[in-house]
C-alpha cells in the first residue's frame, strides 16, 4: 500500500542512510581552514519534525556558538534549491537550534543541507544532509510509525548487541514520518556500566557523567537526550525520518503530575516545580516541534498531513490531577478543561479521512498512572474520556484511531460499547506498540467502563520476568499505511526483527461505525 513515488525516492538516496555523519561533498562553499578543528561540527544528529504540506521544523546541535544555515531541494544534488534559512546555536539553548521551514511544495521528498557557520569569523564546519517527506496531495498514499521508550530501565547503548537496534529496522521500512509517544529518555533511570542479564551474559552500556544518576539539573536532563544521539542507528533514522514528538512521563521522573512532582529546587513564580520546568526547557531544547502559537512550551497540537490524515498529538501530563485510588469520590482529569476544548474543536473542525489521536498513555488498560482504575462505569480521569467519547459520537466524527506505547508490550484493543459500562460511544480501535529500546513487560488488564478487547497483545510471559533486556528480542512498533486510492487503513504491529506480529485493514465510513476488513496473524 505504500507509494512506489515514495518507494523509488528512497531508492534514488540509499547512499544517505548508510551514516548520519555522511559529508555533504556538493555545492555550499567554505573558505580555507588549515585544520577540520577550526571548523563548528555537529555535535548531535540532525532532525526534522512537525511535517505538514508544507512547511518542517529541523533542528541541530553545534560544537560552539555558531549559525546553522539550512538549504533544501527536492533532488538529492541540489542543483536547485527551493528554501533557505539560518538560526543560531547559543549556550543558553545548549548550543542546539532550531527553525520553522515554510512554502515547501507538497507531496514533494525534501532533501535538507546543513552546516553551522563560526559567528565570529564566518568558518563554515561540516554539512551533513537529511530528508523528509512533505505531506502528500490527493491521491497519495501514507505510511507512518509509531512507538515510545527509549533507553529505559538502565538499558543502553550496548555496541556490541548492535546499539538501539529498533531505529535500524524502523529506517528499512522507509517511512514517511514517526510519532514518538512519550519517553524519549529515562531522566530518572541511570544508565550503569553493566547490567546482568539472566542467562548469565553482561550488557555493557556506554556511560556518560550526565547519565550516571538521577536528573535534577537542567544539563542533567540535557545531557539524556545527548546520549540517545551517540547512537549510529538513532542518528541515522532521525537524519532520514521526520518525528512528531510528544512527552510522557520519563522525560521529568516516573508518573509525574503538575503539582506533585518537585525536588529540593522548589518552585518557579508561576507554581511550576523547577523539576518539571528544567526537563520541559531540556525537552523543547533537543525536540524537532515547532512552538505552538503563542503559547510557547505548549506540547499538544494539531499536525495536518494531506487530505488523508490529521494527527492529533495530545498531552497527558501536564493538565492532569494527582493519582487518586478508585472510589475516592472526586472527578479527575488527565487533559484539562483547556485542552479537552481544543480537542473536541479540532476533531469536529477536522476534514481529514483519518484523525489519529496520538496519546501518551492507553485508556483502557489499568493503571493508577493513567487513565483505567478498574471495571464499573467513569470514574475519577475516566469522566474526561467519557465526555469526549460522548462528544464524537453527538459530532458524527468518522474514523478515529488512537495510537500510543507506554506499556512496553504491543497490543490491538478494539472498544466496543456492547462491551462497555458506559456506552455513548461508537467503537474505535486503539493500538499500543513499545518499547523502542527499554525493559519488556508483560500485557495489562484491560478495564470495561469503555469495553475494551483485546484483539492482539504480545510481551514478557510469566516464565521470562519483567524487564525483560532489549536483547530478548521483545521490542515493538508499529506502522500505519493508508492507501492513496481507496482510504483503507492498514495498522501493523511488528518487533525489532521486522516481523509482521499482526494487522487489520480498516475501510474508512461514511457512517460512525468503523468496519474491520481483514485480519491477519
Amino acid at each position: 500500500m505504500a507509494s512506489p513515488r515514495a518507494a523509488r525516492a528512497w531508492t534514488r538516496r540509499q547512499f544517505l542512510v548508510r551514516s548520519a555523519s555522511s559529508l555533504a561533498i556538493a555545492s555550499l562553499a567554505t573558505p580555507s581552514i588549515s585544520r577540520a578543528a577550526d571548523r563548528p561540527q555537529i555535535a548531535s544528529g540532525i532532525q526534522s519534525g512537525d511535517v505538514s504540506d508544507g512547511s518542517a521544523v529541523i533542528w541541530a546541535r553545534a560544537d560552539r556558538p555558531a549559525r546553522m544555515q539550512v538549504e533544501c531541494s527536492t533532488v538529492e544534488s541540489f542543483r536547485t534549491i527551493i528554501a533557505s534559512a539560518c538560526s543560531d546555536a547559543l549556550p543558553d539553548a545548549d548550543l542546539t537550534s532550531k527553525l520553522l521551514l515554510n512554502d515547501l511544495p507538497p507531496g514533494q521528498d525534501i532533501f535538507y543541507r546543513l552546516r553551522f557557520d563560526d559567528i565570529a569569523a564566518g568558518a563554515a564546519g561540516e554539512s551533513r544532509i537529511g530528508h523528509f517527506r512533505t505531506a502528500p496531495v490527493a491521491g497519495q498514499s501514507i505510511s507512518f510509525l509509531w512507538s515510545g521508550d527509549t533507553a529505559g530501565q538502565g538499558w543502553g547503548i550496548d555496541v556490541s548487541r548492535g546499539g538501539y537496534r529498533s531505529y535500524r529496522t524502523m529506517l528499512d521500512g522507509r517511512p514517511d514520518f514517526f510519532i514518538h509517544c512519550g519517553d524519549h529518555i529515562y531522566a530518572d533511570c541511570p544508565i550503569p556500566s553493566e547490567l546482568k542479564l539472566p542467562n548469565g551474559e553482561t550488557w555493557r552500556n556506554v556511560v556518560t557523567e550526565e547519565k550516571s544518576e538521577v536528573a535534577h539539573t537542567l544539563a542533567q536532563f540535557r545531557g539524556n537526550y545527548k546520549y540517545n544521539h551517540l547512537d549510529q542507528h538513532f542518528r541515522a533514522f532521525h537524519a532520514e525520518v521526520p518525528m512528531f514528538a510528544q512527552w510522557d512521563d520519563h522525560e521529568v521522573t516516573n508518573d509525574w503530575s503538575p503539582v506533585g512532582s518537585h525536588d529540593e529546587a522548589g518552585y518557579e513564580d508561576d507554581g511550576t516545580p523547577r523539576l518539571v520546568a528544567r526537563a520541559r526547557r531540556a525537552f523543547f531544547d533537543f525536540m524537532p516541534i515547532r512552538d505552538v502559537g503563542a503559547r510557547k512550551g505548549r506540547v499538544y497540537r494539531k499536525i495536518a498531513y494531506g487530505p488523508l490524515l490529521d494527527v492529533f498529538m495530545i498531552d497527558m501530563r501536564s493538565y492532569r490531577d494527582e493519582t487518586w485510588n478508585k472510589g475516592d469520590d472526586r472527578r479527575g482529569w488527565i487533559l484539562g478543561a483547556e485542552q479537552l476544548a481544543w480537542l473536541k474543536r479540532e476533531l469536529a473542525a477536522s476534514r481529514a479521512t483519518w484523525k489519529v489521536i496520538a496519546a501518551d498513555l492507553p485508556i483502557g488498560l489499568i493503571s493508577l498512572d493513567a487513565v483505567a482504575l478498574g471495571d464499573g462505569p467513569p470514574d475519577r480521569r475516566e469522566h474526561e474520556i467519557a465526555d469526549l467519547l460522548a462528544s464524537i459520537k453527538r459530532a458524527g466524527i468518522r474514523n478515529i484511531v488512537w495510537l500510543t506505547a507506554d506499556m512496553h508490550y504491543t497490543a490491538a484493543h478494539y472498544y466496543d460499547p456492547s462491551k462497555a459500562q458506559f456506552q455513548d460511544f461508537e467503537p474505535f480501535w486503539e493500538f499500543v506498540s513499545g518499547p523502542l529500546h527499554a525493559g519488556s513487560w508483560g500485557a495489562g488488564e484491560l478495564d470495561d467502563t469503555f469495553g475494551p478487547v483485546a484483539m492482539y497483545q504480545r510481551g514478557c510471559s510469566a516464565a521470562q520476568g519483567e524487564n525483560l533486556a532489549p536483547c530478548f528480542g521483545l521490542q515493538f512498533f508499529g506502522r500505519v499505511d493508508i492507501d492513496g486510492a481507496t482510504g483503507v487503513m492498514r495498522v501493523t504491529l511488528k518487533d525489532v526483527d521486522n516481523r509482521d506480529l499482526w494487522s487489520v485493514d480498516i475501510v474508512p465510513q461514511p457512517q460512525a461505525r468503523p468496519a474491520m476488513v481483514a485480519q491477519h496473524s
